[in-house]
Order: C-alpha cells, then structure tokens, then sequence
C-alpha cells in the first residue's frame, strides 16, 4: 500500500489505543466509582488525565483523516490521463472522522474542565447570615 494510507493507518490505530485507555482511565476518575483513591482531587486529576488521553486521540483521527483527505484533493486536481468522473473523491468516512474527531476532543476537552481548584492555604471563607428585614413588635 501507498505510504500515506500506511501512516492514516497507524494513526489510527495509535488514536483506538489513546481512547481505549482514555476510557479506562476515566471512568476511574469518576466521582461515583469505587475504584482507585477516594480523595476527590485525586479522583479529579485523573479525570483529567484521561480527558488529555482522549483529546490526543483525537488530534490523532484528526491528522489521520486530513492527510488522507489531502492526498485525494492532490490526486483529484492532478493532470493525469484518467478521466475526472473515474477519480476518487470525498466519501462518508473522511466527514465521519471529523465528525467524531469534534466529539472526541470536546469531550476530553469536559473532562477537562473537571480540574480541582487549587486549595487556598490560609484563608478562609465565613458565611454571612441573612439580616432580619422583618421585625416583630410586641
């Protein structure tokens, strides 16, 4: 085979493998699991963890569709003998890795934002109890 579909093959091989450990790593960062830490920063860091996992898998797909995608423009625009209608185009497959590329890097991109705050040392927040606008009189 062509090496450019030799490298969008393994890259998405390489961006299966970065999601199936994506998954596994986040769902031991959820909060309502049982597994691992029961520290909730700990919990959340690993959510995180496994947020990057899946936005590197999905710039992977996305690097393994566009360079497809830029080899079949190349092929198309080329001065060639074959004729223009026996030539490849854009198929369903290219929009539905980009597709799921945008889902999976928005979906790393959530677990993200699940990042712990970062503790405040030393001070501390008091609650102001509500004033009394009603007052009785007897």
């Amino acid at each position: 085979l062509a090496v450019h579909i030799q490298t969008s093959r393994a890259l998405m091989v390489i961006s299966l493998l970065l999601g199936f450990f994506g998954i596994i790593v986040s769902v031991v960062g959820m909060k309502c699991t049982k597994v691992g830490e029961e520290d909730p920063i700990t919990k959340s860091r690993i959510a995180v963890a496994g947020g990057v996992l899946f936005i590197l898998s999905g710039l992977c797909t996305l690097a393994a569709v566009s360079l497809y995608a830029t080899r079949v423009t190349y092929e198309f625009f080329r001065e060639s003998s074959v004729p223009i209608n026996a030539r490849y185009e854009f198929g369903s497959a290219l929009f539905i890795g980009w597709g799921a590329t945008g889902l999976t890097v928005l979906g790393g991109s959530l677990l993200c934002c699940s990042c712990p705050p970062k503790e405040r040392r030393g001070q501390r927040s008091y609650r102001q109890s509500q004033p009394s606008t009603a007052r009785e009189y007897v």
